[in-house]
C-alpha cells in the first residue's frame, strides 16, 4: 500500500534530472546519467518513481509534485535484479521504498518470480525491509562497494525463500542471519 500523499509511477527519461539530484544526495558513489538512460532503455526492465504530493502549495498556490524515490530493476534471463532503490533523505522512513518494492512485485505478478539484489551489511534498515518481503541472504560479494570497499550481501526472493528456504537459490551458501550481523 502506498502511503497517503505518494504515488508510484513508471520512471521516464523526463524524470532523470530529479532522479540524479536524489542519487547524488543519497549515495557516496552515485550512478551517472548514462547508467540511468541505459537501464530505462531496456525493454524488459521495470523502472519506477515515487512521486510526493505535498500538502503545502508552492508560491503560486499549486501543490508541486516531485520525485522522492525510485527503483531500477532489470530482468536477466529468468531473474529480476533489483539494481537501485533510493529514497530522498528528506522523506525516508515513510514507507516509500516499501511502496516501490510493492510496485515492482505487482508489475511482475509472477508467483514463481526470482529476484536478487545486493545491499551493504551496514544498511540495517534496508535489510530489514527486504527481509519483510522474504528476501534471504544467500551469499556475499567481497569489497563490492567502491567508496569504502564494504562487502555486499546478496539477497534473494524466490518461491523457496517465501517459505524460509534457499532450495532454488543459485549458488547459495550459508551466511550468518542478517539480524545478527553488525549494524553501523
Amino acid at each position: 500500500m502506498t502511503p497517503p500523499g505518494f504515488d508510484i509511477r513508471r520512471l521516464t527519461y523526463a524524470d532523470l534530472p530529479q532522479v540524479i539530484a536524489i542519487e547524488r544526495r543519497a549515495f557516496p558513489t552515485p550512478w551517472s546519467l548514462a547508467m540511468f538512460v541505459l537501464e530505462l532503455s531496456k525493454p524488459s526492465g521495470i523502472c519506477l518513481a515515487a512521486w510526493h504530493r505535498p500538502a503545502i502549495a508552492g508560491g503560486d498556490g499549486e501543490p508541486r509534485e516531485r520525485i522522492c524515490g525510485y527503483l531500477i530493476c532489470s530482468k536477466y534471463d529468468t531473474v529480476w535484479h533489483v539494481m537501485n532503490v533510493s529514497v530522498d533523505p528528506d522523506v525516508r522512513r515513510q514507507h516509500v521504498a516499501t511502496s516501490l518494492i510493492n510496485g515492482l512485485l505487482e508489475r511482475v505478478d509472477d508467483p514463481l518470480g526470482q529476484y536478487t539484489l545486493e545491499v551493504r551489511p551496514s544498511n540495517g534498515g534496508a535489510i530489514a525491509m527486504y527481509e519483510r518481503f522474504s528476501f534471504i541472504t544467500a551469499g556475499m560479494r567481497r569489497r563490492y562497494y567502491q567508496d569504502n570497499g564494504e562487502d555486499a550481501l546478496i539477497m534473494w526472493r524466490t518461491p523457496s525463500t517465501l517459505q524460509g528456504r534457499l532450495d532454488d537459490v543459485p549458488n547459495a551458501w550459508p551466511v550468518p542471519p542478517t539480524s545478527s550481523m553488525p549494524r553501523t
